[in-house]
């Protein structure tokens, strides 16, 4: 890896940890309710949603009632967006008459920003008038990352309890994440980015005329108005020009800052953050990259503090940290390196003309090699889909290493709320372990880990492996789902696998090879989207609930240590094992074969 991206990637670690810090201080109290008085104005407005929705804010509820009530604020999520979507042509704020988007891509659509997967089977700035992107679409941005950090204080609050048996108010959690936590951070975020040059408006698209003329041929048509054939049974093709080109407008800027803040990811325009109007600069670049982990490394620090023991979010830092960097460490140097057939090609101007500087297929002459794989690797280890570059376009192992992120359950720093509630679900499993190999009953926290709580667990982390390598292998057997693969062969199953992976763990980034915005994988992805957030935040809210009826113990010589360098080892090879040996076999039939196929010059 170069000296420039161990420089990039030293001060982006820095950076984040000077900035996550006080996050985590205002993260933990917003979820204790302690509130500075000047906030007052703002606590009035909370007040009166309470009893406009005629909500008892001050009420906690049990793991059930608070599922429940989040399943159906979800719900009501996934219609309003998908009738949005369908009403478009109707709405007003759509400057260029956009029709109403098809049911299947609608429906899918809708499940994808309700489960903060953001998975985008369409183009936006072709498909989506502004009144969808900011309505259906930047909302659910707000309400899905919400949602997710409501979890993690429910679980957090299980293991702080006293034998309460109650885990918070989901109402108030939602109200509170949003009014107080994603709504300033947006703002602010807003502003930076238009003061970088992200555009923010409601123009309709602007018709430019090009420096150069785009020649170009299309199909001739008869009278009839049919192709017109040749002889031999060939469409006859008459050359056309283009002077101009449609430049898509709209309200940029508020959306990007809730995608990236709320680790959202989907992009106002198809090519997401490689488009120059939401991403034009290396500085909108690196505050793009920090704003994505800013609030999944903000709540280690909300961790240790509300459970009354700061050492114990230090250890889950340590591991999140050390399997970040090891990530970069290896995606960045195959593309560093770029494609060895440039190399066998024998001819020393080849390296240099065809690959500058490495493999710069698919990625932004403004960013460059080691900041759109840095990007790259904290998109997928975050929920996160958005992407400055085509992941489609990495060299094998550079491809696989996002891949494997999401496979993990993206703990590694992981989503807002999603991450870190899914690294605690692997702390539990680490400690349930060792208490196995030493004879005791585990605990962590305080609290012990039994039967009950193991099966939660065991559902949180088998269900999203299920979900993928079944949907996997459904898709390689039927026809529609063969159908749709532009590069067939290992790569082709590499697509594949990446799409029911980021579905399945709702990153919502894609290799981009595959056409999936079909009838056969919008239902395919939408139902991989849905259990692999809710089949795993249902279990997560149970093992909350069943932590906080339990008394918290003693510490005693034979309690493990969960603070200490063995109890990141012992996480680290938790999450390594358990999360990644699942994909093995899937991931030898991709990328690693097409790793060997590419240095065997085949």
């Amino acid at each position: 890896m170069s000296s420039q991206a161990w420089i990039q990637l030293v001060v982006f670690l820095l950076v984040l940890a000077v900035i996550a810090w006080p996050m985590g201080q205002w993260l933990a109290a917003v979820a204790d309710g302690r509130l500075p008085r000047w906030l007052a104005p703002i606590r009035s407005i909370e007040n009166g949603l309470y009893k406009l929705a005629g909500v008892d804010a001050g009420a906690s509820m049990g793991w059930k009632p608070y599922a429940l009530g989040l399943l159906a604020f979800n719900v009501l999520g996934v219609i309003a967006a998908h009738a949005l979507q369908r009403l478009q042509g109707v709405l007003p704020l759509n400057p260029q008459a956009m029709a109403g988007v098809s049911p299947d891509s609608s429906f899918n659509t809708a499940i994808s920003f309700v489960t903060n997967t953001d998975w985008q089977g369409y183009g936006g700035e072709a498909t989506m008038s502004y009144l969808t992107q900011m309505l259906a679409l930047t909302v659910q941005n707000f309400f899905s990352a919400a949602s997710g950090i409501a979890v993690v204080y429910a679980l957090i609050r299980g293991f702080a309890a006293r034998s309460s048996g109650v885990i918070g108010n989901v109402w108030a959690d939602l109200t509170r994440i949003t009014l107080y936590v994603l709504l300033p951070l947006s703002l602010v975020f807003a502003v930076a980015l238009v003061g970088q040059g992200v555009i923010q408006n409601f123009d309709a698209y602007k018709d430019v005329t090009t420096l150069e003329v785009n020649a170009y041929q299309t199909p001739k048509n008869g009278p009839d108005g049919q192709p017109l054939k040749d002889d031999k049974g060939n469409p006859v093709m008459e050359d056309q020009k283009a002077t101009t080109q449609a430049i898509a407008m709209g309200p940029v800027a508020s959306q990007e800052a809730i995608k990236m803040i709320g680790t959202n990811g989907g992009g106002f325009f198809n090519a997401n953050s490689a488009h120059p109007f939401e991403n034009p600069t290396p500085v909108a670049n690196f505050l793009q990259m920090l704003s994505i982990l800013l609030i999944p490394a903000g709540l280690v620090f909300a961790f240790g503090r509300l459970v009354g023991d700061m050492r114990q979010g230090w250890a889950v830092l340590a591991a999140m940290t050390l399997l970040f960097v090891v990530s970069v460490l290896i995606v960045t140097p195959p593309e560093q390196s770029g494609n060895p057939q440039f190399t066998a090609l024998g001819v020393d101007q080849a390296q240099s003309a065809l690959q500058p500087g490495g493999n710069m297929e698919g990625k932004e002459a403004r960013f460059g090699i080691s900041a759109t794989t840095l990007f790259a690797a904290i998109t997928t280890a975050a929920s996160c889909g958005a992407v400055n570059g085509m992941h489609d376009s990495f060299m094998p192992l550079g491809g696989a290493v996002p891949m494997v992120l999401m496979q993990l359950g993206e703990v590694v720093f992981g989503g807002v709320g999603s991450g870190l509630y899914g690294m605690l679900i692997f702390a539990i499993l680490a400690v349930f372990v060792a208490g196995l190999m030493i004879g005791r009953t585990p605990e962590y926290l305080g609290k012990k880990i039994e039967s009950f709580d193991m099966k939660m667990t065991s559902i949180a982390i088998l269900v999203t492996p299920i979900l993928v390598l079944a949907g996997t292998a459904i898709a390689v057997v039927a026809e529609a789902g063969r159908s749709s693969i532009a590069n067939p062969g290992a790569h082709g199953f590499s697509e594949i696998l990446y799409a029911l992976s980021s579905a399945a763990n709702n990153n919502g980034s894609a290799f981009a090879g595959l056409s999936a915005n079909t009838p056969f994988y919008n239902a395919l992805l939408a139902v991989a989207m849905w259990f692999g957030r809710f089949a795993v935040i249902v279990p997560v809210l149970a093992i909350a609930g069943s932590l906080a009826a339990k008394k918290r113990l003693p510490v005693t010589v034979g309690t493990l240590p969960t603070h200490g360098p063995l109890f990141v080892v012992l996480l680290i090879g938790s999450v390594l094992l358990v999360g990644l040996l699942n994909y093995v076999p899937a991931l030898a039939l991709g990328p690693v074969v097409e790793h060997f196929m590419l240095w065997s010059g085949k």
